[in-house]
């Protein structure tokens, strides 16, 4: 979001601003080619959890920094579980794709 505000003392220039928790096109791509079924699945539940597993990591290195910054605590709890029941998911419909995929991101189950 672009503002410009003018004030006889206050002088703020437009910025472009970057959302500090969205992955950018290309991590995800490279998220989506380890991870995906096909090419051009984003919605298999192996592509969900790659880009969660992302998300999740992070947004865990920026609350690592700013450990006061509980708005983004609760958004970071709230993508561990919808991880965590993709993941359970995907253990009851395919139990080898769940191996291959803990294996591929390195979680701990």
């Amino acid at each position: 979001m672009e503002v410009a505000v003018s004030h006889p003392r206050v002088s703020i220039q437009p910025t472009t601003t970057i959302s500090l928790f969205m992955l950018s096109k290309r991590v995800k791509q490279n998220v989506l080619k380890t991870v995906a079924r096909h090419e051009g699945d984003t919605g298999s539940a192996e592509a969900q959890i790659g880009l969660l597993t992302r998300q999740i990591e992070e947004l865990s290195n920026h609350l690592r920094k700013h450990k006061k910054d509980f708005h983004s605590r609760r958004g970071l709890l709230q993508m561990v579980a919808d991880r965590r029941k993709h993941l359970k998911y995907l253990e009851q419909k395919d139990e080898k794709a769940y191996a291959s995929l803990i294996q591929k991101l390195g979680l701990k189950r």
